[in-house]
């Protein structure tokens, strides 16, 4: 990399993580008054913002956090895709994606407390392989509808592309320091990803982990919920 690549790197990593900052959770609930970090889990994530508002804004949440991971990663993946090739595109990418993540795990913005930054690495990988990202979440949206356990949702979605990543990294023409390198990138987030739910772990250990109730969110699109419904809703499994 060329000293000016090397500089624009550099902004790339600190605007994504600015980015990452940003808290469509909390800027939706304030709309209505609420601060999400005193509601439910207290998480600002897709989750507590489904248990606390419905469907329709857990939705909006996931979409807008998902966007916090796609457009640093996709801004990384087209500044270095034209002059360093695949690999530094790739390299770009990640480090974008996984400055976004950083910057919603613990933003500086809110004292570090942010959530757990899945929709946001779903957004990345939506970026890096789309059809195949579409394919997974799909399969893990049934699953959710059948076992409603959002954590699983979670382990199942990161892992399966994690593992296709390294799967297409080892078999791509890359250098054996290009490929250290993503593979490193790679597993910083498959671990942040685990490393953030491990009070869910913990949970599901003991057989005392929280079901999202999907189902009962989709059928209940555009209703109110009712107190004693929100009181039942607690803690989230997907931040």
């Amino acid at each position: 990399m060329s000293i000016f690549q090397i500089i624009i790197f550099i902004i790339l990593i600190i605007a994504s993580y600015f980015i990452g900052n940003f808290s469509p959770s909390r800027i939706l609930a304030s709309k209505k008054n609420i601060d999400i970090t005193k509601q439910g889990s207290g998480n600002p994530g897709m989750t507590n913002m489904l248990r606390t508002f419905g469907f329709k804004m857990g939705f909006l949440t996931l979409v807008l956090d998902a966007l916090k991971g796609a457009i640093p990663s996709a801004a990384g993946f087209f500044i270095f895709g034209g002059t360093g090739g695949e690999a530094l595109a790739y390299i770009a990418l990640y480090s974008a994606g996984l400055a976004a993540v950083l910057g919603h795990n613990f933003p500086v913005l809110y004292n570090f407390k942010g959530g757990k930054g899945i929709a946001c690495m779903l957004g990345i990988f939506l970026v890096a392989h789309p059809l195949i990202t579409l394919i997974v979440l799909v399969g893990v949206f049934f699953y959710l509808l059948l076992f409603d356990y959002g954590a699983i949702g979670s382990f199942i979605l990161i892992t399966s592309l994690t593992l296709f990543e390294a799967y297409r990294i080892n078999a791509s023409p890359y250098t054996t320091t290009e490929t250290l390198i993503l593979k490193i990138l790679l597993f910083v987030l498959f671990f942040l990803a685990w490393f953030m739910h491990r009070q869910n772990i913990f949970r599901l250990l003991i057989g005392k982990e929280n079901k999202i109730n999907l189902m009962d969110k989709l059928k209940n699109i555009g209703g109110k919920k009712s107190r004693k419904k929100r009181k039942e809703e607690k803690k989230e499994e997907i931040g």
